[in-house]
Protein backbone atom coordinates (compact mmCIF):
# COMPACT_ATOMS: atom_id res chain seq x y z
CA UNK A 1 0.00 0.00 0.00
CA UNK A 2 1.45 3.41 -0.92
CA UNK A 3 1.04 6.57 1.07
CA UNK A 4 -1.39 8.12 -1.47
CA UNK A 5 -3.84 5.20 -1.21
CA UNK A 6 -6.52 5.46 1.45
CA UNK A 7 -6.43 3.07 4.36
CA UNK A 8 -9.08 0.38 4.31
CA UNK A 9 -11.17 -0.27 7.37
CA UNK A 10 -9.72 -3.78 7.70
CA UNK A 11 -6.04 -2.72 7.79
CA UNK A 12 -4.87 -2.18 11.38
CA UNK A 13 -3.47 1.15 12.36
CA UNK A 14 0.09 0.96 13.68
CA UNK A 15 0.08 1.21 17.43
CA UNK A 16 2.35 3.77 19.04
CA UNK A 17 3.44 3.24 22.60
CA UNK A 18 2.32 5.86 25.04
CA UNK A 19 3.89 6.82 28.33
CA UNK A 20 0.98 5.26 30.21
CA UNK A 21 1.29 2.07 28.17
CA UNK A 22 4.98 1.79 29.05
CA UNK A 23 4.26 2.39 32.73
CA UNK A 24 1.55 -0.28 32.79
CA UNK A 25 3.56 -2.87 30.88
CA UNK A 26 6.73 -2.54 32.96
CA UNK A 27 10.26 -3.00 31.72
CA UNK A 28 10.64 -3.90 28.05
CA UNK A 29 13.24 -6.56 28.82
CA UNK A 30 14.48 -8.36 31.91
CA UNK A 31 17.53 -7.03 33.77
CA UNK A 32 20.88 -8.61 32.90
CA UNK A 33 21.93 -11.66 34.87
CA UNK A 34 24.25 -10.82 37.74
CA UNK A 35 26.49 -13.44 39.32
CA UNK A 36 25.90 -12.28 42.89
CA UNK A 37 28.51 -14.66 44.31
CA UNK A 38 31.24 -13.33 42.00
CA UNK A 39 30.28 -9.70 42.64
CA UNK A 40 30.23 -10.24 46.42
CA UNK A 41 33.60 -12.03 46.36
CA UNK A 42 35.25 -9.35 44.21
CA UNK A 43 33.74 -6.55 46.28
CA UNK A 44 34.86 -8.03 49.59
CA UNK A 45 38.38 -8.59 48.24
CA UNK A 46 38.53 -4.98 47.01
CA UNK A 47 37.27 -3.76 50.39
CA UNK A 48 39.87 -5.82 52.26
CA UNK A 49 42.65 -4.72 49.90
CA UNK A 50 41.74 -1.06 50.40
CA UNK A 51 41.71 -1.44 54.17
CA UNK A 52 45.11 -3.18 54.15
CA UNK A 53 46.75 -0.67 51.78
CA UNK A 54 45.08 2.57 52.88
CA UNK A 55 43.56 1.81 56.27
CA UNK A 56 40.17 2.97 54.99
CA UNK A 57 37.78 2.66 52.07
CA UNK A 58 38.74 3.51 48.51
CA UNK A 59 37.61 6.88 47.10
CA UNK A 60 37.20 7.12 43.32
CA UNK A 61 37.14 10.24 41.13
CA UNK A 62 35.88 9.95 37.56
CA UNK A 63 36.99 12.21 34.70
CA UNK A 64 35.26 11.91 31.35
CA UNK A 65 38.03 13.12 29.05
CA UNK A 66 35.92 12.82 25.89
CA UNK A 67 34.07 9.51 25.84
CA UNK A 68 30.89 8.24 24.20
CA UNK A 69 29.47 7.61 27.73
CA UNK A 70 29.45 3.82 27.39
CA UNK A 71 32.08 3.43 30.12
CA UNK A 72 30.29 5.93 32.35
CA UNK A 73 27.09 3.88 32.11
CA UNK A 74 28.97 0.79 33.28
CA UNK A 75 30.62 2.75 36.11
CA UNK A 76 27.21 4.06 37.16
CA UNK A 77 25.91 0.50 37.07
CA UNK A 78 28.33 -0.24 39.91
CA UNK A 79 26.23 2.08 42.06
CA UNK A 80 22.83 0.58 41.21
CA UNK A 81 21.08 -1.98 43.46
CA UNK A 82 22.41 -4.95 41.43
CA UNK A 83 26.07 -4.23 42.25
CA UNK A 84 25.84 -1.69 45.11
CA UNK A 85 29.49 -0.65 45.21
CA UNK A 86 29.08 1.28 48.46
CA UNK A 87 28.38 -1.87 50.47
CA UNK A 88 32.06 -2.72 49.92
CA UNK A 89 33.26 0.68 51.06
CA UNK A 90 34.08 2.02 47.59
CA UNK A 91 32.62 5.41 46.80
CA UNK A 92 32.76 8.08 44.14
CA UNK A 93 33.80 11.51 45.38
CA UNK A 94 33.19 14.93 43.84
CA UNK A 95 36.48 16.51 44.81
CA UNK A 96 39.82 15.18 43.56
CA UNK A 97 41.30 16.21 46.93
CA UNK A 98 39.33 13.37 48.54
CA UNK A 99 40.22 10.72 45.93
CA UNK A 100 42.68 7.84 45.93
CA UNK A 101 42.02 6.59 42.40
CA UNK A 102 41.42 8.63 39.25
CA UNK A 103 39.25 6.80 36.71
CA UNK A 104 39.68 8.18 33.19
CA UNK A 105 37.23 7.42 30.38
CA UNK A 106 37.42 8.40 26.74
CA UNK A 107 40.16 9.53 24.42
CA UNK A 108 41.54 12.80 25.79
CA UNK A 109 40.24 15.77 23.81
CA UNK A 110 42.19 18.98 23.45
CA UNK A 111 39.58 20.77 25.55
CA UNK A 112 39.93 18.27 28.41
CA UNK A 113 43.73 17.93 28.45
CA UNK A 114 44.30 20.72 30.99
CA UNK A 115 41.34 19.67 33.18
CA UNK A 116 42.64 16.09 33.31
CA UNK A 117 46.14 17.27 34.20
CA UNK A 118 44.85 19.57 36.95
CA UNK A 119 42.61 16.86 38.39
CA UNK A 120 45.57 14.49 38.51
CA UNK A 121 47.72 17.11 40.26
CA UNK A 122 44.97 17.83 42.81
CA UNK A 123 44.77 14.22 44.01
CA UNK A 124 47.00 13.72 47.07
CA UNK A 125 49.73 11.07 47.08
CA UNK A 126 49.54 8.12 47.01
CA UNK A 127 47.37 8.22 43.92
CA UNK A 128 46.63 5.79 41.14
CA UNK A 129 45.19 6.28 37.66
CA UNK A 130 43.01 3.73 35.91
CA UNK A 131 42.21 3.95 32.20
CA UNK A 132 38.66 2.58 31.91
CA UNK A 133 37.97 1.15 28.47
CA UNK A 134 39.83 1.08 25.18
CA UNK A 135 39.67 4.81 24.42
CA UNK A 136 41.83 6.12 27.30
CA UNK A 137 44.22 3.21 26.78
CA UNK A 138 44.79 3.58 23.03
CA UNK A 139 42.81 6.58 21.87
CA UNK A 140 40.27 4.23 20.31
CA UNK A 141 38.36 5.25 17.23
CA UNK A 142 38.97 8.89 17.95
CA UNK A 143 42.77 8.85 18.19
CA UNK A 144 43.25 10.28 14.68
CA UNK A 145 40.74 13.10 15.21
CA UNK A 146 41.94 16.69 15.11
CA UNK A 147 40.11 17.30 18.40
CA UNK A 148 41.92 14.53 20.34
CA UNK A 149 45.27 14.43 22.05
CA UNK A 150 45.08 10.64 22.10
CA UNK A 151 45.25 8.19 24.99
CA UNK A 152 45.34 9.34 28.60
CA UNK A 153 48.98 8.26 28.87
CA UNK A 154 49.86 11.21 26.58
CA UNK A 155 48.80 13.54 29.43
CA UNK A 156 49.23 11.68 32.75
CA UNK A 157 50.84 8.40 33.88
CA UNK A 158 48.53 5.37 33.85
CA UNK A 159 48.83 2.64 36.49
CA UNK A 160 46.22 0.21 35.20
CA UNK A 161 44.15 -0.30 32.08
CA UNK A 162 40.80 -2.08 32.18
CA UNK A 163 40.12 -3.12 28.56
CA UNK A 164 36.72 -3.29 26.94
CA UNK A 165 34.34 -1.17 24.96
CA UNK A 166 32.85 -0.71 27.52
CA UNK A 167 34.17 -2.99 30.26
CA UNK A 168 31.53 -4.86 32.27
CA UNK A 169 30.96 -3.95 35.94
CA UNK A 170 32.54 -7.26 37.03
CA UNK A 171 35.64 -6.36 34.98
CA UNK A 172 35.77 -2.96 36.67
CA UNK A 173 35.69 -4.57 40.12
CA UNK A 174 38.34 -7.12 39.08
CA UNK A 175 40.50 -4.26 37.75
CA UNK A 176 40.27 -2.32 41.01
CA UNK A 177 41.21 -5.50 42.86
CA UNK A 178 44.22 -6.00 40.56
CA UNK A 179 45.27 -2.40 41.24
CA UNK A 180 45.09 -2.87 45.02
CA UNK A 181 46.97 -6.18 44.85
CA UNK A 182 49.75 -4.63 42.75
CA UNK A 183 50.30 -1.70 45.15
CA UNK A 184 53.44 -2.19 47.17
CA UNK A 185 55.04 -4.60 44.68
CA UNK A 186 58.41 -3.63 43.23
CA UNK A 187 58.16 -1.17 40.37
CA UNK A 188 54.94 0.39 41.66
CA UNK A 189 54.67 3.90 43.02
Amino acid sequence: MTSDQPRSASSPRPRRPTLFGLIRSGLPEPPPPVDETLVRELGLRVQEGARQRLGRSLALRLVDAGSCNGCELELHALQNPFYDLERFGLRFVASPRHADVLLVTGAVTRNMREALKRTYQAIPDPKWVVAVGDCPATGGLFSKSYACVGPASAVIPIDLTIPGCPPRPQDLLAGLLALLESIGKPGRR
